[in-house]
Order: structure tokens, then C-alpha cells, then sequence
């Protein structure tokens, strides 16, 4: 397929980016600073931009079959980059007529806040990520009420470990014995997976080990 992946730059996006080559698709990765992806492959392209200038979103999205999103920022940030970000993305995409959105957001959103272990809930979160969770919340109202086919990714805390194939998804808020953390890799996985499933269209799920 041909690939669109907005934030391939971060950690998820860059196992995004490898991956998706890896599985034979052709990929445009959308970045502000192309040195910094550091991938070069004769199926990958670069679109420089930034997510927060519709314009430069518009220009990049016609051709493409499916978009994929590992949109984030640092926890100080206080823009609104998630939001906005993929207010533009879906925009773009209707114009197009781009039909699949995969997006990245996480564990703690809608009816996923149950499944936050205490320490989050109660220090984390209200602390340090408050902003972030805002705007991640804000974010998935927006793909709720796009007309594209979409499917949310709620990771629970990321980690930097190999690809195992072997998580946990679509649990429960209330499940039990999960270890609250999977490898970026792995979301990479389960969100490549979307492209050829409808498990999950139009639902948002969870992800752990």
C-alpha cells in the first residue's frame, strides 16, 4: 500500500516507518526535520512540513491509500499538537479521499481511564501530563467524528523493546495481570495490522503486554 505516517520521526513513528518498509508498502514519511529520520530506502519518500500548517498537510496527502499517525510531544509542550494536528490530517484526508486513518493516542482516554494504574491516575497525570491528556482527548473527538475509516491505538506505557508479536489488545478497562507497558515496536505491529483488518474499525483499542 501506499503509506502516509505523520510523526515517523518519534519512536512509534520511526518503527512505523521501518516496519511498513520491511512488509513491502511505500511509505511518505510527513517530518518538519528530514536528517532527523535517518532511514533511507528506494520505497521511502519524504514530505517536509509541519502538521500544524494545513497547507503543507493538503499538499502531501493526494495518492495515498492509508494514513498512519504516532503524533506527540514532549509532556512540557502546551500546544495543541495532537488536536490540531490531526484535525488537519482527517481535513486533508476527506479532501483526498484518503479512506483509512490509524492513529496513535493512549491508554487512559474514554472509556480506557479505568484500565490507569493509581499511580497515573492519581500523581502522573495531574501533575505532569495533564495538558497531554487534554489534548490526546480532544484529538480522539475529532476522529470520532470524521467520516474516515478509523481505528485509535491506546498503548499503555511505551518502551524502547523489540517487536514480540505478543501483546495484549481490545482488552477491558477492568482486565487483570496486565504489566501496563509494551514495546513501540509492538504498537508499531498492531497498527500495521489495521491495514488489512477491520477488527477494530471505528473503535479505539487498548494495547499491553
Amino acid at each position: 500500500m501506499n503509506l502516509l505516517i505523520f510523526g515517523a520521526t518519534g519512536g512509534t513513528g520511526r518503527q512505523l516507518v521501518t516496519q511498513a518498509l520491511a512488509q513491502g508498502h511505500t511509505v511518505t514519511a510527513f517530518v518538519r526535520q528530514p536528517a532527523k529520520l535517518a532511514i533511507s530506502h528506494a520505497n521511502l519518500r519524504l514530505a517536509q512540513g509541519d502538521v500544524l500548517d494545513y497547507a503543507a498537510v493538503q499538499q502531501a496527502m493526494p495518492g495515498h491509500e492509508a494514513v498512519l499517525s504516532a503524533l506527540g510531544a514532549p509532556a512540557p509542550q502546551k500546544d495543541a499538537l495532537r488536536s490540531d494536528g490531526t484535525r488537519h490530517i482527517l481535513r486533508a484526508m476527506t479532501e483526498a479521499g484518503v479512506p483509512r486513518f490509524i492513529c496513535l493516542t493512549t491508554l487512559g482516554m474514554g472509556d480506557s481511564k479505568a484500565a490507569l494504574p493509581a499511580l497515573y491516575k492519581y500523581v502522573l497525570v495531574p501533575l505532569f501530563l495533564r495538558h497531554a491528556f487534554a489534548d490526546s482527548e480532544i484529538q480522539e473527538q475529532y476522529i470520532r467524528q470524521s467520516p474516515v475509516q478509523w481505528t485509535i491505538a491506546r498503548p499503555a506505557t511505551l518502551t524502547d523493546g523489540p517487536r514480540t508479536g505478543q501483546y495484549q489488545h481490545g482488552f477491558p478497562a477492568t482486565a487483570k495481570g496486565l504489566r501496563m507497558k509494551i514495546a513501540r515496536a509492538d504498537v508499531a505491529d498492531f497498527m500495521l495490522r489495521q491495514l488489512h483488518e477491520a477488527t477494530y474499525l471505528r473503535q479505539a483499542a487498548s494495547l499491553s503486554y
